[in-house]
Formats: structure tokens, sequence, C-alpha cells
């Protein structure tokens, strides 16, 4: 989908051609500030902390973030999860979503008693949080029991999701994604605009279908 989103951006804006390279969620940031790249179109949300450092178009997907376990762990809501593990996307915003949302639940108190220096492993009343670098490592976690539950987009869940685990009916919190670019740059508006177009002329509706 953001591929095709890319290249119909690009073509609007009056560039023959649309140069792709990788990003994770946490070389994303500095990939887009050091101008490695023009814009972000990487399931990258948009949040008031990101608003301070980019700009974003008009949001082009909302999704929401989810709880997947393994079908062999018996677990059928969260409250089977107090004690143990969640895992999540280091860089991704899940993480902290989901101790807001624990909190909200009365699920913990929130406050965090051991953390490591680098975020990684954090310890709180009624869980752990680990973050991991990539969301196959995530999956594989998961797989292997040493994270009890993986918490990830919809959209990316998708990806992970199969017929030994399922979702829990219990969503983290929602995300809109939009094209981030440089704050202020000379891109921020066009890319706004052309976005804005797309969803106006149902050009994104289309796209969307076309992968859903």
């Amino acid at each position: 989908l953001e591929i095709d989103i890319a290249e119909e951006l690009a073509r609007r804006l009056g560039y023959a051609d649309v140069e792709f390279v990788s990003v994770l969620p946490e070389t994303r940031k500095e990939m887009l500030l050091d101008g490695q790249v023009d814009c972000l179109v990487a399931c990258y949300s948009v949040s008031d902390t990101r608003l301070e450092n980019f700009d974003f178009s008009p949001a082009y997907y909302q999704d929401a973030s989810v709880v997947m376990v393994e079908n062999s762990s018996l677990i059928e809501g969260v409250e089977g999860l107090k004690g143990l593990t969640f895992g999540a996307m280091a860089g991704s915003n899940t993480a902290p979503q989901l101790v807001i949302r624990l909190a909200e639940e009365g699920f913990t108190d929130g406050e965090a008693l051991e953390q490591t220096e680098d975020h990684s492993v954090t310890q709180f009343d009624t869980f752990r949080l680990v973050q991991l670098p990539s969301y196959e490592e995530l999956s594989r976690c998961l797989e292997e029991g040493s994270v009890d539950a993986a918490c990830m987009d919809g959209s990316i869940a998708k990806t992970y999701l199969n017929a030994d685990r399922h979702l829990l009916d219990f969503t983290i919190g929602s995300q809109e994604y939009g094209v981030a670019t440089q704050k202020d740059s000379a891109l921020s508006q066009p890319v706004a605009e052309a976005i804005q177009g797309m969803l106006d002329d149902g050009t994104i509706a289309e796209l969307t279908d076309k992968w859903d």
C-alpha cells in the first residue's frame, strides 16, 4: 500500500522516479532528520511528540495496536497476562501506549520499578515489558515463549498471525499514519496537498481496497 502511495505521490509532485530505502522504527527518525530520506511513508503514526520534529500529511490510513498470543498459552483475555511479559517493537509508539492503556484498565499502576539503561526491559508491578529491535525477533520470541504477548499495529500483526496464534479482544490504541517530512521543508506543503488530493478523489480508498 505504502509503495503505491509513494509512487502516486511522486507522480503528482512531478517526479519521474522514486528511490525506496528500507527504514526501521529505531532508525527512521534519524534518517529523515539527516536527509537520508525525503519522505517517510512507513507506518509512521502522527503524534504530538513527532509533530515537534516533523511535518505530517493528512492521515492516509488508520490502524489499531493489538495484542497477539500463542494458542498454546490458553490466554483468552488481557487479565490472563498478569505477571507475564509483553513484547513490543523498540522505537514504536506501541510500548508507551500499552502502559497507558493497561493503567487505564486498572491492570497496573503504570510506574516502572526497574529498567535497563537502554530501556529494552522494564519491570512494572504486574508485568514486564520487553522492547525488541525487529518484528521478526518479536515474533520469534513469542514462539519461543520468552515473551507471552506480542504488541504491534494491526496491519503488521496480520503478517505474523497464523493458525497457532490469535488476537486478544483488546485494543491498545488507534494509530493514524501520515507521510512525514522535515519540519518546514519545501516538500511539506506539496506532500500534504497531494495526499489530501488522493483522499478527496478516492485514490487512497482504491489503493487500500486493493491491498486489504
